[in-house]
């Protein structure tokens, strides 16, 4: 594949194939970067870590450039090399969950397994969408000319923009500030019991530095999607890292927790924070995202749907 591209080019012949691999690499790379950032949870790390993930994309938008010219030339090996990186980018997955995982062992308020597959689940997409991003680009740039190209790089990146980040827990629940309350041993945060404090001192800290919210979720899927484990404890990992944790290791009445209201499913969230601010931690928990493999959607299921047009 690369021996007949270089011919090409040393026998002075089609120019625009050279000019459309460099565009697409360029807009594959631009939406790579696009796509990375380090922020609150410190992943990817900076610098290592974020070189990695450039260097990945680098090879994933010139895979993806390269692919159009070659298939031109049917030179169906492009196709080979594709699927090869598709093995890579899967195996990049697999580096990821392993090395949060190992990470997750040593934080006093746990990512949790659901939280890390995520971003094990969006590090392998986003390579996919470099290739996306630099095929079309190059495939429009060898079929229409580079102004096109150019056209077409910009829309991917606008498609990269709007797919690199999903839904918040906002877009499924209404997040109030509530009142933690300690009665006798009983913790609850508003109306919802949340455990049993036994010692003195750890209840007077509660009613110390206690801060609680409870979420409201707007239909039954937001209901579904909260009930999961690991949905709850992104929402307590989010919530400690930014505001930080007044405990240390050892100390199991402090720990933040998420519990269930059984009779009409909302959330309440108590947590011990070093920043007690009650508006800021409503604004994280709103922001909270919604991990994919929490998603739950039983008002889709056939059943249900049957028994609202029933009902209509």
């Amino acid at each position: 594949m690369w021996d007949q591209l270089w011919t090409q080019l040393k026998a002075g012949q089609p120019h625009h194939v050279l000019f459309g691999i460099l565009l697409g690499v360029l807009f594959g790379i631009t939406s790579r970067m696009i796509m990375l950032r380090t922020d609150y949870r410190q992943y990817p790390t900076y610098p290592h870590g974020r070189i990695i993930h450039i260097s990945l994309g680098v090879i994933a938008a010139a895979l993806g450039a390269v692919a159009v010219p070659a298939l031109y030339k049917k030179d169906f090996t492009a196709i080979t090399f594709l699927s090869l990186a598709a093995q890579q980018f899967r195996d990049v997955r697999k580096m990821e969950r392993e090395t949060l995982s190992k990470i997750d062992s040593m934080e006093l308020v746990p990512r949790g397994s659901t939280y890390i597959e995520g971003i094990a689940m969006v590090f392998e997409g986003r390579n996919y969408l470099v290739i996306l991003s630099a095929l079309l680009t190059s495939l429009a740039s060898l079929a229409l000319g580079l102004p096109f190209g150019v056209g077409m790089g910009v829309l991917t990146l606008v498609l990269v923009y709007r797919l690199k980040s999903g839904k918040s827990v906002s877009h499924i629940a209404d997040a109030e500030i509530a009142e933690v309350r300690v009665d006798g041993p009983d913790l609850y945060v508003g109306d919802i019991y949340i455990m049993n404090v036994g010692l003195t001192s750890n209840q007077e800290l509660i009613a110390e530095r206690g801060l609680g919210i409870i979420l409201t979720p707007y239909n039954p899927n937001g209901k579904a999607t909260l009930s999961n484990l690991g949905q709850r404890q992104a929402i307590l990992f989010d919530l400690s890292t930014i505001l930080g944790v007044y405990r240390d290791d050892g100390e199991p009445a402090l720990i933040p927790m998420a519990k269930l209201d059984m009779k009409d499913g909302r959330l309440a969230v108590f947590l011990l924070p070093q920043e007690k601010d009650a508006e800021k931690a409503r604004e994280i928990v709103r922001k909270v995202p919604i991990l994919e493999s929490a998603v739950r959607m039983p008002t889709e299921a056939s059943v249900n749907r049957k028994e609202g047009e029933q009902h209509g």
